[in-house]
């Protein structure tokens, strides 16, 4: 069964590019660190004809990675990762807690490069299969209160474009997705965007996203 792995697959972009891929007859396996949010994903797909699993995991907990992705990913031909998980804390920079620091390069960054180190052998396998990294735009430029969060998506943009050379003549491609911000839970609790109703919804942005896989990069500015 021909797989692709969606982190943060419970809500959000995640979510809806999960959807997407099962839409065009992919298998989905959707991980998450809730398991409630990830069944009533996995319910909404296959109400629609698609296919899908959950596996709850932290992607930025490597010592559980191995375990957790052979017991997920067991029978499955896996094709594809989309590095989705993600987490944001915003404000001016002296103001942010190291606490917040840690969370955003250790989530953000690692989590990115863990799954990525823990998947690749499986996609190795494959004849062709994708890789892509949800970014953001904050990983294109330096924006005011976003200090730290940038610094984790800059990582994000340097670890994929090395592999793109890295790789480049492989059968896997690497594709970095940069998108500004999007109309989901991503902003609750947070007063860094006024009003998140006036972005584009993830919907959107998905479709953006999963049809330009298999490209270097895909820049989704914000759009409303």
């Amino acid at each position: 069964m021909n797989t692709f792995i969606v982190t943060g697959a419970g809500s959000g972009l995640g979510r809806e590019i999960a959807f997407l891929l099962a839409q065009e007859g992919w298998d989905v396996l959707l991980t998450g660190r809730t398991l409630e949010k990830l069944l009533l994903v996995k319910e909404d797909i296959e109400a629609s004809g698609g296919t899908a699993s959950v596996l709850t995991l932290d992607v930025s907990n490597p010592e559980s990675l191995p375990e957790k992705l052979a017991e997920g990913l067991a029978g499955k031909t896996v094709r594809g990762l989309v590095n989705n998980a993600g987490i944001g804390h915003f404000g001016p920079f002296l103001k942010m807690d190291n606490e917040q620091i840690a969370e955003m390069i250790q989530t953000n960054a690692l989590g990115t490069i863990y799954m990525t180190k823990e998947v690749l052998p499986y996609l190795e396998k494959a004849e062709s299969s994708h890789v892509v990294n949800i970014i953001s735009t904050a990983g294109l430029r330096g924006k005011v209160n976003e200090a730290v969060y940038a610094a984790s998506k800059f990582a994000v943009r340097g670890f994929t474009e090395s592999l793109q050379k890295e790789y480049e003549g492989s059968g896997i491609t690497f594709t970095a997705a940069y998108m500004g911000g999007m109309d989901t839970p991503f902003w609750e609790g947070s007063t860094h965007v006024a009003d998140a109703s006036k972005l584009p919804s993830p919907r959107e942005v998905a479709e953006l996203i999963v049809e330009g896989m298999g490209k270097k990069e895909i820049i989704i500015e914000r759009q409303k």
